[in-house]
């Protein structure tokens, strides 16, 4: 087992389950032969399983950051003559806007400003023409976690697509594709699933697939043609090999030990780190924070991001900085990944310290 040099507290990347790590570390074998092809079954298998898409949903594997997965669900569902609803409530809901606007895409723009949407009364005014709603379903920038339920009735009010950027929330707060009626579900390899970064999946169900538009799809990103590759269980282009064979690991872990497993662990480790913020002169950023991130703003006139390097410099712990408006003002503390509470431990002792010597 390697030494602990350092502790991961960001939203991406994240403590690495030893297992992971060991498939990292061998030689990464020939893909295109029958035995790759199983591993890329049972991966779109499994996914199925732990989204609970719906009947006849399919995966798509990209070798690929999330962005690019976001970027490749609104170049292949959307059409340009008709507007979608992009909900911002921070970088990452700015990143659709930017997306939608570079495929040029007629896009209204929803500002949460903090509400989590769970009254539905902000998103009221928009989508009566539109084809789709766009949604962070947790906005990592902000530490804000949206009510799916309610943008599921929105959408289903006005038959809209259903696109849920998930891949800080899968794995550490509940998100049903079917029960949710989520049309794309987009995934990373680096945040709730505990891998390195340089995959992202897209879950698509039935109505996501009669949607795409393959004449409009780009090259590298076309989801017909991993569709159509993904029947034999390949990629078009070469594929993060090793980690998707730490995919497959993961995978199989979580289905036997079950979703619940990694939701009360992520959830125990907010509520233990949470529960000691008030020796600190901190106060909590966001009013609906997700079981995977606690967002933290210093309530004493402090500069945030001066905490963020004294941590990492002096002790070797990293927690996440904020950028733009917020990197004075707040930091962000992730509870994914192989997290538990001794590793708070250390987290919890370093801001001690800091607050001691300051």
């Amino acid at each position: 087992m390697l030494e602990r040099s350092f502790y991961l507290f960001t939203p991406g990347p994240v403590a690495l389950p030893e297992e992971v790590r060991a498939i990292g570390a061998q030689h990464v074998p020939y893909f295109r032969n029958d035995a790759f092809s199983e591993v890329v079954f049972d991966c779109e298998r499994m996914l199925l399983q732990l989204t609970s898409a719906p009947e006849g949903s399919r995966v798509v594997f990209l070798t690929a950051s999330g962005t690019g997965a976001m970027e490749a669900a609104v170049q292949n569902l959307l059409r340009r003559d008709r507007s979608v609803v992009v909900v911002n409530g921070g970088t990452f809901g700015q990143r659709f806007v930017e997306l939608c606007h570079h495929a040029s895409i007629p896009t209204e723009v929803c500002l949460s400003e903090g509400d989590n949407l769970s009254s539905g009364k902000r998103l009221e005014p928009f989508g009566r023409d539109a084809q789709a709603l766009l949604v962070n379903l947790h906005e990592t920038s902000c530490g804000l976690l949206y009510d799916i339920d309610a943008i599921d009735r929105f959408c289903q009010e006005r038959n809209l697509l259903n696109i849920v950027d998930g891949i800080s929330a899968f794995l550490t707060d509940p998100v049903d594709m079917t029960a949710n009626h989520i049309d794309a579900f987009i995934l990373s390899s680096q945040k709730g699933l505990a891998l390195p970064p340089g995959l992202s999946m897209v879950v698509l169900s039935p109505r996501a697939i009669d949607a795409i538009q393959p004449e409009q799809a780009p090259f590298y990103f076309n989801f017909e043609a991993y569709l159509k590759d993904g029947m034999r269980g390949q990629t078009p282009f070469t594929p993060a090999v090793s980690v998707i064979l730490q995919l497959h690991a993961r995978l199989k872990n979580l289905i036997a030990r079950g979703l619940d497993f990694e939701y009360q662990r992520a959830a125990r480790c907010a509520s233990y780190f949470r529960s000691h913020v008030s020796r600190w002169p901190l106060r909590f950023y966001s009013q609906h924070m997700p079981n995977a991130m606690t967002i933290l703003s210093p309530s004493d006139g402090r500069n945030a991001f001066e905490i963020v390097q004294y941590l990492a410099e002096k002790h070797r712990v990293f927690v996440a900085p904020n950028g733009g408006a917020l990197k004075k003002i707040a930091f962000r503390v992730a509870h994914m990944g192989d997290q538990t509470e001794a590793d708070l431990d250390v987290l919890i002792a370093a801001l001690d310290a800091y607050y001691a010597n300051a």
